[in-house]
């Protein structure tokens, strides 16, 4: 299920901060989300990123706390037997999807995305990036961030997640669940880490996206970006939300439009997938933690890592 939206606490103004912390290169550099009074050691990371990759188009739309939920512990989906306003096909469509990305060991693909933000005036103001992903299952993922947000790169292993913010020269790590099914939801619930295409990178996206649904249609048929695509619409609390899908034997995603209707102004956001790839050559080194030269390690959060310690 789709749902939630970034608080609107999450303003204009922090977005600034934000961007002006990483492209400050110097890092003694005295700014809130990176203070350097010795006795905060443990600077918050987890502000820049939650900021960052609710913005990015990069795994997740933007969703409020722990709404991830894997697969296997998502409750069964409604039918359009036990709901009228519930179209078989728009699910039949939703189904061929989660099956060509369920089927694929590894895929890698490239986002660009928007999100409406708002500002302290009220406006909400549109902010564009995009994203570099590779997956391999069952337990291995990369991103790179860019744009118009502060810029990092993600990494899994199995076992360990890292974050590095290059224009700050900080990083993250921290053990992680054993599983990308297990540890989207973990980094979510544990640092408030938002992937805005995280729905395409779990096992089974189906189970998870049609969690909560009160209308499913066909809306037509479209093409997008030279791709023939079949455009579906759903519709659950607090959130509508579109998706074109290939028409083809791929059945790949192709766009995701969202309007969050529990917030003023009806704020949206939009993902666009590109250059789609289920066979790519990739190597177990590819998603190693680097540490990049002269970086300062900073904590996601405490609770992470006290919670950390528990996974096996």
């Amino acid at each position: 299920m789709l749902t939630g939206h970034p608080d609107e606490n999450t303003t204009l103004e922090r977005f600034q901060r934000s961007r002006r912390v990483l492209q400050n290169a110097c890092s003694s550099c005295a700014v809130p989300l990176f203070p350097t009074n010795p006795t905060q050691s443990t600077m918050k990371m987890h502000r820049l990123l939650t900021t960052t990759a609710s913005l990015a188009g990069f795994l997740a739309v933007v969703l409020s706390p722990a709404v991830l939920v894997p697969a296997e512990e998502s409750p069964s989906p409604k039918t359009a037997a036990s709901n009228p306003q519930i179209e078989q096909n728009a699910l039949d469509q939703l189904k061929r999807m989660s099956a060509t990305l369920g089927a694929a060991n590894a895929f890698t693909f490239r986002t660009s995305s928007t999100v409406e933000v708002p500002a302290k005036t009220g406006q909400f103001i549109t902010l564009f990036a995009t994203s570099e992903i590779a997956l391999e299952r069952p337990n291995k993922l990369r991103a790179r961030v860019t744009g118009e947000v502060p810029n990092f790169d993600f990494t899994y292993d199995g076992g360990t997640i890292g974050a590095y913010a290059p224009n700050n020269n900080v990083y993250s790590v921290s053990k992680a669940p054993g599983t990308i099914d297990a540890m989207l939801p973990f980094i979510e619930k544990e640092t408030g880490i938002h992937f805005a295409a995280a729905y395409v990178l779990f096992s089974d996206p189906y189970a998870v996206l049609s969690q909560g649904l009160t209308s499913a249609v066909v809306v037509g048929s479209d093409t997008v970006q030279g791709a023939p695509c079949e455009h579906l619409a759903f519709r659950g609390p607090g959130v509508n939300w579109e998706i074109w899908i290939e028409s083809g034997e791929r059945a790949l995603p192709r766009r995701l439009a969202i309007t969050y209707t529990g917030e003023t102004n009806f704020p949206r956001s939009l993902v666009e997938f590109s250059q789609w790839n289920l066979h790519p050559w990739l190597s177990d080194g590819d998603f190693d933690f680097k540490k990049p030269a002269g970086a300062k390690e900073i904590a996601f959060l405490p609770e992470l890592k006290a919670k950390a310690r528990s996974v096996q």
